[in-house]
This record gives C-alpha cells, structure tokens and sequence, in this order.
C-alpha cells in the first residue's frame, strides 16, 4: 500500500505521534466505519442508502461523517443529479486501502463477539 498524506484542511494535530492512535483519531468511531464498511462491502453511494442501514444513523452524523471522511481524503463525493440536487460518495483509493483492515476486524468479530452473524447478508462482498 502506498503511503499518502491527507489533504492539507484535513490535517489535525495528532494526540500522540503513534500510528494507531492516529488511524483511531480519524476512524475511530462506530459511524465511520459503518460508513465505510456499507461502501466497501455493500455497494452503497447515497444518503439514502446509507440511512438505510439497520444501525440507524441519523441524518445529521452521517452528513458529518462524510464530509469528514471527504475532507480527509477517504471519500470523493459526486453530483449526479442537479435537480433536485443529488450527490453521490465513493471511496478513494485511500479509502479502498481500508479493505483488509475491515476485512480483518471482520474476522476478529466473528471469533470473539457472540451473536454476530457469521455468513455475510445477502449482497454482501466482503470475502
């Protein structure tokens, strides 16, 4: 994987110079890996979509969690439609990176979490 800095707005001080509390600081809440996993997986683009999850984000996280992920450079947004206007969210190629990371914490959930579901749903690509 190639190594990628993050667009200059999206720069933050870090809380520490370690990696893994730098990908926390950035990914380390349930939404934006939720965000990210319906796009990996799930072949989810809209709003709509997105909302649609069986987690039930609420509007106003999800518009906050994507325009984080797009300021940090994870997620490009697409108009599609201008009337009524219409957008569109894909991964990056930063964001694709994420994949094994999902897959992974993936595996490690079905191992370790009683009541998780151990095949994918239906639509699912995560194998």
């Amino acid at each position: 994987m190639a190594r990628s800095t993050p667009p200059r707005q999206a720069r933050r001080p870090l809380r520490s110079p370690c990696p893994l509390g730098g990908a926390l600081d950035l990914l380390g809440d349930r939404w934006t890996l939720l965000v990210i996993r319906d796009l990996l997986f799930f072949d989810k683009h809209r709003f709509a979509e997105f909302l649609a999850s069986p987690e039930g984000i609420s509007t106003n996280i999800l518009a906050e969690r994507l325009e984080r992920l797009e300021q940090c450079g994870l997620v490009e947004r697409r108009r599609y439609l201008e009337r009524p206007m219409r957008e569109e969210y894909t991964l990056t190629a930063r964001g694709q990176d994420l994949r094994p990371v999902l897959r992974e914490l993936i595996r490690w959930g079905k191992r370790h979490v009683p009541g998780v579901a151990q095949r994918p749903p239906a639509g699912a690509t995560v194998e």
